[in-house]
């Protein structure tokens, strides 16, 4: 329960102990927002398929975190074990957990009598809410001010917006 929902994670000290970085999840929920924000933007896609592209994406998204991060930290002549390939999967498992949630506002839309107008909007606004709630999360759980991660959300609403204002050009 604690990996599928990482706001349930006690705050660490000094680094040790509970999740402190939401990079993951916040990336993801951006991810996410822009998938949204493109597939609506070039055609009619039933539900369905924007479900399975946004986990899929986070997926394939992950996956490349993943193996990049095992790549790029590799000590020479060393392979990675299964110790760290399981520690660096976990710790970006927020890319693949952020996509979820805009899956579930899809999924659901039909018993909101949602058209693919709207659910591709309620989907989006979702991503960004969550992006927003997990930058201001990961920062109480670094121990920031309270006004400091109220900065951080104002940042990444703007940053959310910028999608926002991005599919409201090219389409809706």
């Amino acid at each position: 329960m604690k990996h599928f929902f990482p706001w349930l994670h006690k705050p660490g000290r000094g680094g040790h102990g509970g999740r402190t970085d939401y990079a993951g999840a916040v990336y993801g929920s951006l991810l996410a927002a822009s998938v949204i924000a493109s597939a609506s933007a070039v055609g009619k896609f039933p539900r369905v398929e924007i479900t399975v592209l946004l986990l899929v994406t986070g997926l394939v998204f992950w996956a490349a975190h993943v193996y990049s991060i095992l790549a790029g930290e590799r000590t020479a002549g060393r392979p990675a074990d299964r110790a760290e390939v399981r520690r660096v999967g976990r710790k970006e498992w927020g890319i693949v957990e952020a996509a979820v949630l805009p899956a579930a506002a899809v999924a659901v839309s039909p018993l909101l009598g949602l058209g693919l107008t709207a659910t591709a909007w309620l989907a989006l606004a979702t991503a960004v809410a969550q992006q927003v709630a997990w930058a201001y999360l990961g920062a109480l759980r670094a121990r920031a001010s309270h006004r400091q991660a109220a900065v951080e959300a104002v940042v990444h609403l703007l940053l959310g917006l910028v999608i926002v204002a991005l599919k409201a050009a090219i389409g809706h």
